[in-house]
């Protein structure tokens, strides 16, 4: 409970307590780090060998070839949302697999694909955004506040 200290817990919620945390299962943090720097790391190599084709096979420079990677590997992820594949990768990697671009393309595309059964405007277009939203306010506002620290180094 958040409020422990708030609330005097009555015998029977203190005797629960005691038998919740007695059978909960322990989690075995370090294969769970183990896996997420695995599955993290093999999906940053995924997104590296995809700008490599770019470069070498398309045309691009490194620098301009990084916009068509990142439209490359949202589009592989909303596939594998799409066709349930994400979702059991994220069971079994865990924070691994919300790596920036992928991890929110897939929050994105699971609540459009959750939500269109109520139609397209609020259904599908007014919960996408319920969870990205946040993210979306946080890193304009972190972006806003870098900037302003960016300008004030540059003047110095």
């Amino acid at each position: 409970m958040a409020n422990k200290k708030k609330k005097k817990l009555t015998p029977v919620q203190q005797e629960y307590q005691a038998l919740a945390t007695r059978i909960e299962p322990k989690r075995p943090v370090a294969v769970n780090c183990l896996r997420a720097f695995v599955s993290g790391g093999i999906i940053c190599v995924i997104g590296q060998a995809i700008e490599e084709m770019f470069v070498r096979w398309g045309g691009f420079d490194h620098k301009s070839a990084a916009g068509p990677t990142v439209a490359v590997l949202i589009l592989i992820s909303i596939i594998l949302t799409c066709l349930g594949v994400y979702d059991k990768i994220a069971q079994w990697a865990g924070a691994g697999t919300a790596v920036p671009v992928t991890g929110f393309a897939n929050s994105m595309s699971s609540s459009a694909l959750e939500h269109r059964a109520e139609g397209m405007v609020l259904g599908v277009g007014a919960s996408m955004f319920q969870l990205a939203g946040s993210v979306i306010v946080f890193g304009v506002a972190a972006a806003f506040i870098i900037g302003i620290i960016h300008f004030i180094v540059d003047m110095v």
